[in-house]
């Protein structure tokens, strides 16, 4: 690993730190557009342009496993599965190779690849502040090449403790510890509107902290002292259990709390989906 890649910043890098080090040999950087109501728009969209050196991981096909009747609408990708998918992409445990997600969506699906490789052990890894569209506005080099590289080897050392289920949750609201906070809309936490979903509401005990806040109106996060203001009102991460529809926007609050570099909080990676999943049909909307 030369020495450029050995410093990559974590758990963000900016349009200028990644155009510097574009060429650098081995670091792997990733595409994750997606677009939930229409599936293959950003595979679509990024063999139409991406950022040179990018490959591509579908949110569906390669980021989660096949939805089941519960488990939530992304469960987590089988693990053998997905390793054989990062060394096809060149990606190896040891040394660490360098990865850098990237989404245009304020991080929603760069964030679920980011905090996976984390699962996994894998800590160099970061997510492109802005994103897809900071790189275009800023005018910077795009392409339609599709990269291929010689296989890497990866060795995952899996955080079990990372990831909460259902019956953790449920003794979580017994015993009142962990919180739970739900990175949905204020709209969908309340139970107002719910466009994914087939019954409305969230998780009883939950308190709401919408993923989006982390993010200003051009979709770069705020500055850590700005977001620790805002989180201040929320129990401490590691006494938390983060979800949100199925376990992929509620990345970008944990992924808030690696920029405040604050402890990882559990992950109910079903989500809300999974929650309700449980529901009576007479429950549902």
């Amino acid at each position: 690993m030369n020495s450029s890649s050995r410093s990559l910043p974590t758990p963000l890098v900016d349009i200028q730190w990644l155009q510097a080090h574009l060429h650098d040999s081995n670091l792997i950087i990733v595409d994750c557009r997606f677009a939930l109501g229409h599936p293959q728009q950003g595979r679509a969209e990024y063999l139409a342009a991406h950022i040179p050196g990018a490959c591509y991981l579908d949110l569906n096909q390669d980021l989660s496993s096949p939805v089941g009747q519960q488990g939530g609408r992304h469960p987590l990708p089988n693990i053998d599965l997905f390793v054989s998918k990062l060394e096809g992409l060149g990606i190896s445990s040891h040394p660490a190779t360098p990865v850098i997600a990237y989404d245009a969506t304020k991080g929603a699906f760069a964030a679920r690849l980011w905090w996976l490789l984390r699962y996994l052990g894998h800590d160099a890894v970061a997510v492109l502040d802005g994103g897809f569209p900071a790189w275009q506005a800023a005018q910077l080099p795009l392409t339609t090449a599709v990269p291929e590289r010689p296989p890497g080897q990866f060795s995952p050392a899996v955080q079990a403790d990372w990831v909460a289920d259902r019956s953790t949750v449920m003794a979580a609201q017994t015993e009142k510890s962990p919180a739970l906070i739900d990175a949905r809309s204020p709209e969908r936490y309340r139970g107002e509107h719910e466009p994914i979903d087939p019954v409305a509401g969230a998780i009883p005990q939950a308190l709401n902290f919408f993923w989006q806040t982390n993010l200003n109106e051009q979709g770069y996060f705020k500055p850590p002292a700005e977001l620790a203001q805002l989180w201040q009102t929320m129990p401490t991460a590691d006494a938390s259990i983060y979800y949100c529809g199925s376990g992929v926007t509620a990345c970008v609050n944990l992924l808030a709390q690696a920029v405040m570099h604050r402890p990882m909080p559990q992950l109910y990676v079903g989500g809300w989906s999974d929650w309700c999943s449980y529901e009576s049909p007479s429950h549902q909307t």
